[in-house]
């Protein structure tokens, strides 16, 4: 079988090392390292995105705004009751699911709405966050906020980001919650 003849376009390797130069062996061993130091620092965030997800999460304090109210300690989370508030005549009454439907909080001064023990409404849902929504009376009105959630806190299914002023009949939802405020 004969054999191809090379075409007169195409370098041979010899001959496009001659052109290019030998590359230095020192540049060689820094590629080397970056590559290396490249796969460690892809393996550190994987496992720190792995972490952040299993452990708990931290509570950090929020800094206050110059002019805002000093903060006020948590009160007991109230119990939940199926009579109105004597103080403020207000209250969430949840409406869905059904096995939590009727159950009613009494609103103080505020109600934390989440998964952790620590909220005065704890929701054994998984589309609840930790610490997911507060409400809250200031100047007299009721209002909720968003505290952060992943899946949001809804007010007449419109999302809520900045606090947003609640009327009696309003419905609030927290991940597959419904309450109405009355």
């Amino acid at each position: 079988m004969p054999v191809a003849a090379p075409l007169p376009c195409a370098l041979s390797t010899r001959e496009s090392a001659g052109r290019l130069g030998p590359v230095p062996e020192q540049l060689l061993i820094v590629l080397k390292f970056c590559l290396l130091a490249l796969v460690y620092l892809f393996f550190f965030r994987v496992i720190r995105a792995a972490w952040a997800q299993l452990r708990e999460p931290e509570l950090v304090p929020v800094a206050r705004v110059a002019g805002a109210p000093a903060p006020v300690a948590a009160a007991p989370a109230p119990a939940p009751t199926k009579r109105r508030s004597a103080s403020t005549g207000v209250s969430l009454v949840v409406r869905e699911p059904k096995g939590l439907a009727g159950t009613s909080y009494v609103l103080t001064d505020e109600l934390t709405i989440g998964r952790a023990p620590g909220c005065h409404i704890t929701l054994d849902d998984t589309y609840v966050s930790q610490v997911h929504a507060r409400v809250f009376i200031r100047d007299g009105k009721v209002m909720i906020e968003d505290l952060g959630s992943t899946n949001g806190t809804y007010h007449n299914r419109a999302k809520v980001g900045p606090p947003v002023i609640v009327d009696r009949g309003d419905r609030v939802q927290a991940g597959s919650v419904v309450m109405e405020l009355v």
